[in-house]
Order: structure tokens, then C-alpha cells, then sequence
């Protein structure tokens, strides 16, 4: 595993060409690690295609509906792969899979968990949340099994709750995206609290809030586009916005003073 630097580095505003290098210098690490890239993306499609599976097994299609509203908030997750990736060619670095999953592994016992536990529990509480909306809106609709009658989401009470859901969702990823775009590389590079690296993530976004909310848009509109044909477009966009995120990360990191 890499030499870590003591403490948070400070960030500096991102530029709009900051987050165009980003996205092409992503999309080059793809290219140089397929194979590993797909072994990490492969976790989110499995994720996704279980979610559809017990979706369709139980006939509750708007637990899908939340699934996959939701499925952004988790998706940093699994991006330490990428981020290690993108991490070992900046250095010159060997980057085979055993290596990358063995660098993986020992995130375990450092800050990351405890950021990745501040991530599920805002996904678990969105579903929470997710279904009293449901209920709130269509909980005395006769059309309850929404798996056979999916034009209840087409009526005033379902066009309500997924307009409504939508509102509330966005605040959820807006969080979660405020304190893991780059906190979650900051904890792979650096030997930094989870604390100090949420704080330290929310406030850049705070300082640069339009570029900032323009690419965690970016990103969830191309995770969705890329959940459409049943996952399969996650192979290639996770790893594509794995790497940039990583990018990003790096361009607006000043260097440490002497």
C-alpha cells in the first residue's frame, strides 16, 4: 500500500476544465485496465440485477423505484478499486488486480468503513423514508401492487410521489456526494480522519457549488442512462467516473508546503 501524507491537504476552486481533464484522463485508465475495472464495476451490476431479482420475486416494483433512486448513494463504495487504479499509473506503479484488491482489503481496518457507514445508513433511511412517501401517496390507492398495475405511477397521487420522492431524494444524494467526492479518495491517499475528510470534502463543494453540483449531476444522470439496459451500462460508466472522480481529486489537491 502506498506511503500515506499526514493530514487533509488544502483544495483548491475546480475549474470547468478540471472537470473535462478528469473525465478523459478517466476514460484513458479504463482503457489501460479493462479486466480490473470490470472485476470492481462488476459489483454494482450484481447489486443492481439482485435488486431486480427480489424486485420482481416479491411483485414490489417501487422498491425498485427506490433502489434505484438510491443506488447512487452507495456507488462510492465501490470505487476504491478505480481510485487505486488511477492512484498506481499516476505513480508509475504495477497495477494487477491482486494488488489493487489487496490494498482494498486493508481499507478495512482504517477510516474508510466508517465513511462507507455513514453511506449505507443514509441509503437504509432513504428507503425508510422512500416508503412512507409511497404510503403517503398511494397507501390507499386500490392499485397497490404496482408490479401488475404499473399506471398508478401515471395517476395525480403517483406522479405526486415520484415528483415529491425526487425532491427528497436529491437531498440525500446531495450529502452523500458532498461528502464523498473527495473524501473518500482523500482517505485512500491520505492519513486522515473520516471526520476531517467529510468536512474537509463538504466544504470545497461548498466553496465551488455550481461546478460541483454540475458533475454530481453528471454523474447521476449517467448512472442512470447506464442502468437502464439492466445494469450492463455500469460496467463501463462506474469505472469511467471512478477514475475521473480520482483525477479531480488529485487536480484541485495543492501540494503540501515544505
Amino acid at each position: 500500500m502506498n506511503t500515506k501524507l499526514e493530514g487533509a491537504p488544502k483544495l483548491r476552486k475546480p475549474e470547468f476544465a478540471d472537470l473535462k481533464r478528469s473525465l478523459a484522463l478517466g476514460m484513458t485508465d479504463f482503457k489501460s485496465a479493462p479486466a480490473t475495472d470490470l472485476f470492481f464495476s462488476s459489483v454494482y451490476v450484481i447489486a443492481g440485477l439482485i435488486m431486480g431479482i427480489i424486485t420482481y420475486l416479491t411483485g414490489q416494483t417501487f422498491w425498485l423505484v427506490l433502489a434505484v433512486l438510491g443506488f447512487p448513494l452507495v456507488g462510492a463504495l465501490a470505487a476504491l478499486g478505480f481510485y487505486e487504479v488511477s492512484r498506481r499509473r499516476v505513480a508509475q506503479e504495477p497495477f494487477r488486480l491482486g494488488d489493487i484488491l489487496s490494498v482494498v482489503w486493508q481499507s478495512r481496518s482504517g477510516q474508510l468503513p466508517w465513511l462507507a457507514a455513514i453511506i449505507i445508513v443514509t441509503f437504509l433511511f432513504w428507503f425508510f423514508l422512500g416508503h412512507m412517501i409511497f404510503a403517503l401517496f398511494l397507501g390507499l390507492s386500490p392499485m397497490t401492487n404496482v408490479s401488475t398495475s404499473l399506471e398508478v405511477f401515471v395517476t395525480t397521487e403517483g406522479v405526486s410521489m415520484l415528483v415529491f420522492g425526487t425532491v427528497i431524494g436529491s437531498f440525500f444524494a446531495l450529502f452523500v456526494f458532498s461528502i464523498s467526492v473527495l473524501g473518500m479518495p482523500m482517505i485512500l491517499d491520505r492519513d486522515v480522519d473520516f471526520i476531517t475528510a467529510m468536512l474537509r470534502s463538504m466544504s470545497a463543494v461548498l466553496d465551488a457549488p455550481l461546478l460541483y453540483l454540475l458533475w454530481g449531476v453528471f454523474i447521476a444522470v449517467l448512472t442512470l442512462v447506464a442502468m437502464i439496459p439492466m445494469f450492463l451500462g455500469l460496467f463501463v460508466a462506474m469505472p469511467v467516473l471512478g477514475h475521473a472522480t480520482w483525477h479531480l481529486y488529485r487536480s484541485v489537491m495543492q501540494p503540501d508546503a515544505p
